[in-house]
């Protein structure tokens, strides 16, 4: 995270002696991305947070990829996957997936086991129903809208909360997620025509510390998954500082970048990951030039799939489609998409789009996961064709 922030006791200096009210010392941690070379967190822990006394090889529910094939443009409904409920890690259902990156959608009811992935960052998208994400450097509370970043490796355990299941949508990369890098100056302050700053930003305001013995956790590694059974509860720190921890920030502060004539969807990109980038559309004020047409072009970016998850109001270019709350629509590179049929015109004159949803853009071809054909809406590919 692009600043600086320090919760619960910590030393003077890094790297001095800290000790506890028995005498004994605090275990330092360093938390730090590419080696020593950048974002860091130092974490100060009651016990040793090395110390294991149990590892097995774990079986997680497993998914398969099968490519895009034959080349089209897929409608998927998520809602239609709904069933008895699961726990938001092990019950995600994968929709789309490259070697960059996995998205998936849960329906949690219930608490997920202690969890650790040690292969990239995750950001989560709270569609509906409410979260409390809980890790080692604190509690987050999130809300339908937020957005909830995960480093790399943070052990965190996701407990629905309130009286409806939540609704996550899950963005797992193979690498770091962050703000994008022209949004930031060189030290790492958001910019003045950044469309969200630090006032945006929630992080972990409070240590959480639970007591046990013999506590499993289960981590994701690049070879496969392991269980570990730990001879602590890894809640047990007491303060950390630096600028590597779980954030959240709210789609609804993000504010929309607009002008006389359609903007391109760069002025909503609102993450970066590893060869790909998450965006937001939110209501906005739309295109004030005499003649403009509101929703976007045709176009075809060559480079990129584009994958779009309809979370709120009514998304104008895709109406009469069959797009509906829930829904995710894959436009792959190697096809030109556009505003459905009549879209162009009926936009003409609108002040304002009330719309919210979540776009990924990645630069690998995303393949079809397991999940996919069992909510997909065989007839949206040819839903151009129809007459307006």
């Amino acid at each position: 995270m692009p600043y600086y922030r320090s919760v619960g006791e910590v030393p003077r200096k890094r790297h001095t002696q800290f000790r506890q009210p028995d005498g004994s010392l605090y275990a330092e941690e360093l938390m730090g991305q590419e080696g020593f070379s950048s974002d860091s967190s130092l974490l100060y822990h009651r016990h040793a947070p090395t110390a294991i006394v149990a590892a097995e090889e774990f079986t997680p529910p497993t998914f398969t990829r099968v490519p895009n094939l034959p080349l089209k443009p897929r409608h998927l409904r998520t809602h239609k996957l709904d069933g008895t409920g699961a726990d938001p890690v092990l019950g995600r259902r994968y929709l789309l997936a490259n070697d960059d990156v996995r998205i998936a959608y849960v329906l949690a009811d219930r608490p997920s086991p202690l969890f650790r992935d040690a292969t990239g960052d995750h950001c989560l998208y709270v569609e509906s129903g409410t979260l409390r994400v809980e890790t080692t450097f604190g509690v987050l509370d999130a809300v339908p809208g937020d957005y909830v970043v995960i480093p790399t490796s943070t052990i965190h355990r996701l407990v629905p909360t309130g009286d409806t299941p939540t609704r996550l949508l899950a963005v797992e990369a193979a690498g770091h997620i962050g703000p994008p890098k022209r949004y930031l100056s060189v030290r790492g302050q958001f910019l003045e025509h950044s469309p969200y700053c630090e006032r945006d930003v929630r992080g972990p305001d409070a240590p959480l510390l639970v007591d046990g013995e013999d506590v499993e956790v289960l981590v994701r590694h690049r070879r496969g998954w392991t269980s570990y059974v730990y001879a602590h509860h890894p809640f047990d720190v007491v303060g950390w500082d630096g600028h590597m921890y779980p954030w959240a920030f709210s789609i609804h502060d993000f504010e929309p970048i607009t002008g006389r004539i359609h903007q391109p969807p760069t002025v909503h990109q609102t993450f970066q990951g590893p060869n790909f980038v998450i965006c937001s559309f939110v209501p906005r004020k739309v295109d004030y030039h005499p003649d403009a047409i509101p929703v976007p072009y045709n176009h075809h970016n060559v480079d990129s799939d584009e994958m779009l998850f309809y979370t709120g109001g009514n998304y104008e270019a895709r109406r009469g489609s069959g797009i509906e709350q829930g829904s995710i629509s894959l436009h792959p590179s190697g096809f030109t998409h556009g505003p459905q049929p009549g879209a162009a015109e009926r936009s003409i004159g609108a002040d304002f789009f009330d719309e919210l949803a979540v776009m990924v853009d990645t630069f690998r071809p995303l393949d079809l996961c397991d999940a996919a054909p069992a909510c997909e809406d065989d007839g949206y590919a040819w839903t151009w064709a129809r007459r307006p």
